[in-house]
């Protein structure tokens, strides 16, 4: 039987529990633009941490780190979402380079290179990358829909892109099994970054350092991976 913590205040839980607002932050950053800071996200996790930590129940069975880390992290993607840090361009070159993944897949009958995707836009490589760190922030609300049982507070964001009725738009187990069959079709290293991102936790440097590429590279592989797998899974994104 699960014993409740005896004898530790809210603020003894703040202080203990500081240092997982500060993890929770970082690990945000590559799918936020770079307009926002760091310090903005551990402010703002700060407060969710101290509203779990006088809000906690130790009754109800959770422990209390569980607890926390969905507080924390809903007050910063409460922040995010309420914020106007994307800009409207940057959303139009999301959409741009999904359609592109998508027509080229149909051409080639496979998955494009990085540089052929840059090629089918008109832009050099290196003017593609940068589209691809600017509309990361965009995608945050995209994959976080894709995570596990517990990580669905943005499940709602994704189906009112579509239509006023959530309920009514996707049939979870499809999309869920066309999610599983888009990642499958990943290249290796972008596989590798949600492996390592999603499925192991770790930073962009820890993630750099596994690659041996830079933070920023890793962010670019990120938003490639999951431009590719929007432009798989368009019928449930419309």
């Amino acid at each position: 039987m699960y014993k409740p913590d005896i004898g530790i205040t809210p603020e003894d839980r703040v202080t203990q529990f500081a240092p997982l607002v500060k993890r929770i932050a970082y690990h945000f950053m590559t799918r936020v633009p770079a307009s926002v800071e760091v310090n903005d996200l551990i402010q703002v996790g700060m407060m969710g941490l101290m509203e779990a930590a006088y809000n906690y129940d130790a009754s109800h069975g959770a422990q209390f780190e569980t607890y926390a880390t969905q507080r924390i992290r809903g007050a910063m993607l409460d922040e995010l979402r309420n914020a106007d840090w994307m800009p409207r361009s940057s959303r139009k070159n999301l959409r741009t380079i999904e359609t592109s993944i998508h027509r080229l897949e149909h051409e080639l009958g496979r998955t494009p290179n990085e540089q052929e995707i840059a090629d089918k836009l008109n832009l050099p490589l290196a003017e593609y990358q940068k589209m691809l760190d600017d509309a990361r922030g965009y995608q945050l609300i995209y994959y976080e829909d894709y995570e596990e049982e517990g990580e669905n507070d943005q499940l709602d964001s994704m189906k009112a892109d579509r239509s006023s009725n959530p309920a009514d738009i996707l049939d979870e187990q499809g999309f869920r099994s066309g999610l599983i069959a888009a990642i499958d079709t990943l290249p290796e290293r972008e596989k590798l970054v949600m492996a390592l991102y999603y499925e192991q936790e770790l930073n962009l440097k820890e993630i750099g350092e596994v690659l041996s590429v830079s933070e920023s590279r890793v962010c670019q592989l990120h938003s490639q991976a999951v431009a590719r797998l929007r432009s798989k899974l368009k019928d449930w994104l419309k």
